[in-house]
C-alpha cells in the first residue's frame, strides 16, 4: 500500500511524496537532532547534485553527491558493526553520499561524514570515516548558482 503524502518545503515549495520512498536515519544526522526520515530528490538542474528534503521539517534540505564524481578514488572506512544498522547484503552496495556546502563563496564536499544508505531497504546512517579525508574538500569546477528547483 502507498501511502501518498505531501510537504511544505522553504526551498521546492510544497511536494507530493510516497511515505514509502522515505529513507530512514535511525540514528539521525549530525547536527540534525529529532530529522529522521528524508527524500532524496534530484537537482532539474544540474545533474551531478541532489537534495536530502526532511519529510519532518520542510526548511530542512542539504544538497548532496555522490563522492566519487568529484574524488575517483574516494573511499569510506567504518567498523563493520556501523553497517549493521543498515542490513546491506554487501557493504559495497551501499550508496554514498557526501553533504555539499559553501564555504567563502567556495564548494566544499564533507568526505569525512559521508551518508551511507541502503537504497532498498531505504535506510540510511552517517558515519565517521577513519579514513584521511577532509571535512571540506574543495570541489574544483565552475557550478551554476543553486536554484530552487527539485
Amino acid at each position: 500500500m502507498n501511502l501518498a503524502a505531501k510537504i511544505e518545503t522553504t526551498r521546492f515549495g510544497a511536494i507530493a511524496i510516497e511515505l514509502q520512498d522515505a529513507i530512514r536515519f535511525p540514528a539521525g544526522l549530525l547536527g540534525l537532532d529529532g530529522l529522521l526520515d528524508w527524500i532524496l530528490l534530484a537537482d532539474a538542474e544540474q545533474d551531478a547534485l541532489g537534495w536530502m528534503q526532511s519529510v519532518e521539517d520542510g526548511a530542512v534540505a542539504l544538497p548532496v553527491v555522490s563522492p566519487r564524481r568529484f574524488v575517483p578514488d574516494f573511499q569510506v572506512r567504518v567498523l563493520s558493526r556501523e553497517l549493521e544498522s543498515l542490513a546491506l547484503d554487501r557493504p559495497q552496495s551501499a550508496q554514498v553520499l557526501v553533504i555539499v556546502s559553501r564555504h567563502e563563496g567556495i564548494l566544499t564536499l564533507n568526505l569525512k561524514a559521508p551518508l551511507l544508505v541502503n537504497l532498498e531497504r531505504r535506510l540510511g546512517r552517517q558515519v565517521l570515516n577513519a579514513a584521511d579525508v577532509s571535512v571540506r574538500h574543495e570541489v574544483y569546477c565552475e557550478p551554476a548558482p543553486w536554484k530552487k528547483s527539485a
